[in-house]
């Protein structure tokens, strides 16, 4: 008998000044687990008991002060707690869990990279191209490991990822270069992109919208920033997948807004 699960992968941009959304999310939603990204809370002052009240015993958090961490939270048992430093100096941007089926769960919040498409001129994005280097030889060692890789992976890699490919190429995010290492990094492991699977290219799928836009929904320039890969075996068990959009216009929101995807072990 196949037993159903499912999984959100959410940038929350600070759980503590959101908990009247994730609470919402949780009671409306109620995924299997929970990948969050950008928690933005050192682990001890982690609001682990609002997660708690709702089944989500199990709990796997990398935090740090004031800046990006992330946390995998579970109603079903995961094991093992690995954080990579693909960032080579110590931010949390990564937690990876075992599942008692054997899949692995890698969820990862890519560095934003500046604002401005040149590792000369701004070191930051050199550190997110670094990154996902540090990625690539990662994921080119994983061979024959069921695994599901989500995320914040900040770059949009396909056109219709974006309102507008011409105005963004230059825009780090959608630039050649992060789109190029994107596609190599999908290709180091054959990694299947389950929500261009449920909507291929060209349908609007977008899961991030500006802070700066008066009505985010009226101009819809989204781009799509946060994705859920996994190796092909898991893609066969995959059922379903969404964007909750909705979520973008509900009280202090984060710029981004869950994906979830639906599995039938």
């Amino acid at each position: 008998m196949s037993q159903t699960l499912s999984i959100a992968s959410w940038n929350i941009n600070s759980v503590r000044a959101r908990l009247d959304i994730v609470e919402r999310f949780l009671t409306e939603e109620s995924p299997d687990i929970l990948c969050l990204q950008e928690t933005k809370v050192v682990n001890d002052t982690f609001p682990a008991g609002l997660f708690r009240q709702r089944g989500y015993n199990h709990q796997v958090l990398n935090g740090q002060p004031m800046h990006h961490g992330v946390a995998i939270l579970s109603k079903i048992p995961i094991r093992e707690d690995d954080r990579l430093d693909w960032q080579a100096n110590g931010e949390a941007r990564h937690v990876g869990v075992r599942l008692d089926n054997g899949v692995r769960i890698e969820n990862v919040y890519v560095p934003a990279g500046g604002d401005v498409p040149d590792r000369e001129v701004n070191p930051k994005f050199g550190q997110k191209l670094d990154f996902l280097e540090r990625m690539i030889q990662w994921s080119s060692t994983l061979e024959d490991k069921p695994t599901i890789l989500t995320g914040d992976f900040n770059i949009a890699p396909m056109e219709c990822d974006v309102w507008s490919h011409k105005q963004l190429l230059n825009v780090v995010s959608h630039t050649p270069i992060e789109c190029e290492i994107l596609a190599r990094l999908q290709e180091s492991n054959d990694w299947v992109d389950i929500g261009r699977k449920f909507y291929p290219a060209p349908q609007r799928l977008y899961t991030w919208w500006s802070y700066r836009a008066r009505d985010w929904a009226e101009s819809d320039r989204g781009r799509r920033l946060d994705h859920m890969w996994m190796t092909r075996d898991v893609a066969e068990k995959a059922v379903s997948h969404r964007v909750v959009e909705p979520i973008r216009g509900w009280s202090r929101p984060s710029d981004h807004v869950p994906i979830i995807t639906e599995f039938a072990f």
